[in-house]
């Protein structure tokens, strides 16, 4: 075998090894004897030449006009419309996940980017009639400066381009540390962004652990946002590091998101809704359906038509076209899986399907976990509350529509919901009180589109929004322009 390439960190236009000296290896956790890279173990003299990059190119971006701008990432949305197989390869071998979902967060990336390139030339302000004669009012949208993202491991490409595309079509400049686990797809994404004519320092990446990068990246004082996404808990402490300088702070952050089953439900629907929302990326999503609570008259009917469904499905290596179900990302992940499995038996839950890791054949090679059913669920097991992030399903009961909305709000958390019903006053219903950021109706818990806003409310994060025209109001500041013509001092409140 041929030695794994290895990759260096993009600054100021330029890729370059890490000045500590040191790398670390990433690998497939479909098969852990292969390296899929060798990647920079950077350090906190690495991060201030990426962000002092930034903030020199920062000052000959912002001028660049936003029409200009979205021609480059015109050009980046074809490129990677043109690589899309072999970056979901890529992404693959990274991350896990199988391949068609790894098309799917490429093909992310290129609708987000399509998307931005045409808001430059619809960087909206507004004019509005002034209180005084003579006189004109309008606001325009600023960029804010240098933009620090930390992003995660389960979309790592699809993610970035929902911060990056936004933050550069309005002039900012950017500094990214991707996840440890998958750093190959990032250094790919800003790779083509290079090649396509995003000029030096306007784009840099440096590769490493967080712990150790996190404060040099969130603390200096010419970062002006950061943009995380990943867990509560990391997220409390980024907001607490930001505020110490008022930079701004963009968290997505947790969910524990609940599909709801109504006794008029189309089943199939619904078994098919909860198959794929609770195990499609091998439950590592933020948006995965991680409860079910289904109507005690249909209970029984759907949680065994779901659970037989659960055992056929084809767990193994994503590249695999047949496989339905990749790895857990990391042997931590795995851990995690097996010790929130133990903990939903021994806190009363019946184990209906899984539970157990994979081994055997191909298996012994990869992080793999069967797809997991608890039943006989209640509101006060760990396994109710907690954010699991793995192929683990809980599933509950309830007698009447308002203790389901009741038993969906009972979580921290506020992400993602959905229901599933024929009945549309019940919808609209459950459409108001539910109290997350996204909401479906007969459809499960993952599935946003890019052009539609994305995060949630309480502990999943801090009032921004994702995607679609909201981004532009995380990477902008609104300036407020007042134009008096009159030739005379004209005091608002006071003359009129």
């Amino acid at each position: 075998m041929s030695d794994p390439k290895v990759y260096q960190n993009y600054i100021n236009g330029k890729w370059v090894d890490s000045l500590s000296g040191r790398t670390y290896e990433n690998r497939n956790p479909a098969d852990t004897n292969e390296v899929v890279g060798i990647f920079q173990k950077s350090n906190e003299e690495d991060v201030k030449k990426a962000i002092d990059a930034a903030s020199e190119a920062f000052k000959s971006w912002r001028l660049v006009p936003a029409p200009k701008r979205g021609e480059i990432l015109y050009r980046v949305a074809s490129r990677l419309l043109s690589m899309k197989e072999e970056l979901a390869s890529d992404m693959t071998r990274e991350m896990g996940k199988i391949i068609d979902e790894t098309r799917g967060d490429v093909q992310e990336a290129i609708d987000m980017t399509f998307y931005m390139a045409g808001e430059g030339r619809r960087l909206y302000g507004m004019t509005t009639p002034s209180e005084m004669p003579n006189k004109f009012n309008m606001t325009i949208r600023q960029p804010l400066g240098v933009c620090v993202f930390i992003t995660p491991w389960n979309f790592p490409m699809a993610i970035p381009s929902w911060k990056s595309m936004p933050a550069l079509i309005a002039g900012n400049t950017i500094v990214i540390k991707p996840a440890t686990d998958t750093p190959l797809s990032v250094v790919n994404f800003v790779r083509i962004c290079e090649e396509e004519g995003l000029p030096p320092g306007v784009l840099n990446v440096v590769t490493g652990s967080g712990s150790e990068l996190s404060d040099p990246l969130i603390k200096n004082p010419a970062v002006k946002i950061v943009s995380f996404t990943g867990s509560t808990e990391i997220g409390r402490v980024v907001s607490e590091a930001c505020a110490t300088n008022f930079t701004h702070c963009c968290l997505e952050m947790g969910g524990k998101n609940v599909q709801i089953v109504m006794d008029d439900a189309n089943l199939e629907l619904a078994v098919d809704g909860a198959l794929w929302g609770a195990f499609g990326t091998t439950g590592q999503r933020c948006t995965a359906t991680s409860r079910v609570i289904c109507h005690k008259d249909i209970a029984e009917k759907f949680t065994n038509a779901l659970v037989e469904r659960a055992k056929k499905l084809k767990v193994g290596n994503g590249l695999d076209q047949s496989v339905q179900m990749g790895p857990c990302v990391s042997q931590s992940q795995l851990d995690t899986v097996l010790s929130y499995i133990e903990i939903g038996k021994k806190g009363g839950a019946k184990l209906a399907c899984g539970g157990e890791r994979l081994t055997g054949g191909d298996h012994d090679k990869g992080y793999f976990v069967q797809p997991t059913i608890f039943t006989g669920v209640t509101q006060d097991m760990r396994i109710w509350k907690e954010e699991i992030f793995c192929p683990v399903l809980s599933v509950a009961t309830f007698d009447t529509f308002e203790q389901a909305i009741e038993m969906a709000n009972d979580t921290p958390y506020g992400l993602s919901a959905s229901l599933f019903t024929q009945d549309v006053n019940k919808a609209y219903t459950a459409m108001r009180d539910i109290q997350t950021g996204i909401f479906y109706v007969n459809a499960p818990t993952i599935g946003a589109e890019t052009h539609m806003p994305f995060g949630g409310t309480k502990e999943t994060g801090n009032g921004h929004r994702e995607a679609s025209e909201a981004a532009l109001d995380v990477f902008t500041e609104w300036k407020s322009v007042y134009v008096d013509f009159s030739g005379a001092l004209q005091r608002p409140q006071i003359d009129n």
